[in-house]
Formats: C-alpha cells, sequence, structure tokens
C-alpha cells in the first residue's frame, strides 16, 4: 500500500475489517514491510517527466488553436482541433497503431536533428481535398492510389501548416519546419530505431461531418537539447536578454535628443476663494518666495534644482546654483 493514496471511503472500510476482525492489524503490518517489486520494461523506457509531457502538450494545444484557424479559412467550413493526449512510447508501437495506408508528413526542423513526423487520417485528409476541390467534404478512402495532383495538394496544404507549428514553438525553440518526405505506407517510413522513444501527441479533428486523428510523432533526438526548457521552472523565470553594445548607443543616443520640459517657479501663494472672485485686472499677489530664496528648477513637473534668475544675451536666463536630493520621480 506504499505510495499509494487512499480516499475516506477505502480508508473506513479498512478500519472497520481491523474493528469487525476480518482482518489483523500484524498480517497489515507484515504485508505493508514486504518489499514492492515493479516490473520494468527497458523496451518502453520513459525518458520524459510528467511534466515535460505536460509542457509539450501546452505548446501543442496552441498550434491546434492555430491550425483551427487556418483550415477554417482554407475550407470554409466547420473545422475543430483539440489535444487528445500526449504519451511517451517506443516508435515501433506508435508505427503499429497507425493503419496500414494513411497521410505521412515528414519534416525537418533545423536548427533541431533529427525529423518529426505528422500522421493524418485519411477520412481527413481526403475531406479536407474535397473541400478544397469544390466538393461537400465527405471523404473516399483510396489513399492506396493517390494522383500525382491529390499528392501535390495534399503536400501543399500541410506544408502551409508549418508555419503555425514553428509559432507555437517559439515559446522554447526557434524553428524552421522544412517538408522532407510524404509517404503513405508507414512500414516504408523508417526514422527512428524501433525502440526510439517517441513523444506522441494526438490531435482530435473535425472537418464539417467526417472526425479522425493527427498524430504529431517526435523523436527523442529531436527533444533532446531542449529538454530543460521544457520543464516548469524555464516557463515560470524571466526571459532576460543581454543587449548588444550597439543597442545600448543607440538607446543612449537616442535618449540624450528626447526633449524635457523646464520649468522655473518664481513662487507661490495662497489665496480665498473670495479674493479670487473679486481679483479684477491690476491686482497685484503677493508671493511667498522672496527676491533674495533660489529660485526651483523643476524638470517634467519633479523639483531637481535651485537657481537664481538673471540674463544671458539680453535674453532672460536661470543660473544653477544646487541639486536638489530626493528629486526622483515621485516628487520627494
Amino acid at each position: 500500500m506504499s505510495g499509494e493514496v487512499l480516499s475516506q471511503s477505502e480508508i473506513d472500510a479498512l478500519l472497520s475489517a481491523i474493528s469487525t476482525g476480518e482482518m489483523d492489524a500484524d498480517e497489515l503490518k507484515k504485508e505493508t514491510s514486504e518489499k514492492k517489486v515493479k516490473v520494468y520494461d527497458f523496451k518502453r523506457a520513459l525518458r520524459f517527466s510528467k511534466d515535460q509531457i505536460r509542457s509539450l502538450t501546452r505548446i501543442h494545444e496552441n498550434f491546434a488553436r492555430l491550425l483551427t484557424t487556418f483550415f477554417s479559412a482554407q475550407l470554409r467550413t466547420y473545422v475543430q482541433i483539440s489535444v487528445a493526449s500526449a504519451d511517451q512510447i517506443p516508435y515501433e508501437e506508435f508505427i503499429r497503431s497507425i493503419p496500414k495506408m494513411t497521410i505521412l508528413n515528414v519534416f525537418e526542423v533545423p536548427p533541431l536533428d533529427g525529423r518529426v513526423l505528422m500522421e493524418v487520417n485519411p477520412n481527413i485528409a481526403y475531406a479536407m481535398m474535397d473541400r478544397m476541390m469544390g466538393g461537400k467534404g465527405s471523404s473516399i478512402n483510396k489513399v492506396e492510389n493517390l494522383t500525382e495532383i491529390e499528392t501535390k495538394i495534399m503536400t501543399t496544404t500541410f506544408e502551409r501548416s508549418l508555419e503555425y507549428l514553428r509559432e507555437a514553438w517559439e515559446t522554447i525553440a526557434e524553428i524552421e519546419p522544412i517538408m522532407a518526405d510524404f509517404e503513405v505506407n508507414p512500414q516504408f517510413l523508417q526514422m527512428v530505431s524501433p525502440n526510439e522513444t517517441v513523444v506522441v501527441i494526438s490531435l482530435n479533428t473535425t472537418i464539417g461531418e467526417t472526425t479522425g486523428m493527427i498524430n504529431i510523432c517526435i523523436p527523442h533526438v529531436v527533444l533532446e537539447p531542449i529538454i530543460p526548457k521544457l520543464s516548469v521552472h524555464y516557463w515560470m523565470q524571466t526571459d532576460k536578454k543581454d543587449r548588444e553594445p550597439q543597442e545600448v548607443e543607440l538607446l543612449e543616443k537616442r535618449l540624450k535628443r528626447a526633449n524635457l520640459p523646464i520649468a522655473v517657479e518664481l513662487g507661490n501663494a495662497e489665496i480665498t476663494i473670495q479674493d479670487f472672485l473679486m481679483m479684477d485686472v491690476g491686482d497685484v499677489i503677493e508671493l511667498k518666495q522672496t527676491i533674495e530664496n533660489p529660485l526651483t528648477i523643476k524638470i517634467a513637473e519633479v523639483p531637481k534644482f535651485k537657481g537664481q534668475a538673471g540674463k544671458l544675451n539680453k535674453k532672460i536666463a536661470v543660473q544653477i546654483l544646487e541639486t536638489l536630493k530626493g528629486g526622483d520621480d515621485n516628487g520627494e
């Protein structure tokens, strides 16, 4: 029972069995102390953590949304694509699980090594092609004898969808997907060794009234360089990018050319509303500031300097006498 979490009903049933004598507590302790042996299948090696699988699921959920928008616009019909599952299995097991004749798009993802496989169920592929040819979107499974025109239409369609795969992956890697091969028989396709671990993301796909699956098979060799980026710590941390010296220099030059509003405050005064209402042309307001006291110089409404009024080249000017401490953005 070690390593398992019991529900409240299971706990109540266990306590009841001990209290009624149906189960001996000593035997329970003895059973618990015995070593549990778990069978490990070396052919089905788990090379990705659950956290990393969840990250890949998030990436392809975004890809599914982008594909839904893309195919809806291209086919002008109802399209719904969503992630059904994400699992890691041996490559051989994946090949056995897909139809003997299907649509296989193989593409490279430089700068990453290896190739990625997108398997499209023939029902879905033919429904797409029927819509693009002006039909209602019905599916006819005759994948074993595709014509050159049909092959070209399908290849072009799925090649254009790779742009959205690049966009979905840009959070962890900047890839440039390139269509490398198009095949219909999985037995003729050997991307990696049979026991190589691959991640298979299955997408539930609906085109009009036709439903099927799109499977994306990603070998371990492709993901190996970016495995650290699939952890939750990478997703949570702030992405800091060091600026190039040229960028910093250009930023400084632009800042130096920025205009700043400068104002010199001659003084201030407080009057009552009654006095304000009685004011007329020619009235004089007495300021709190005296001629001997320095003037406050404000930069963007923030006091920065003390100065005195004067003239320079027959123009009114102010001379800076000292810098105010604490003259930050809050005006303190």
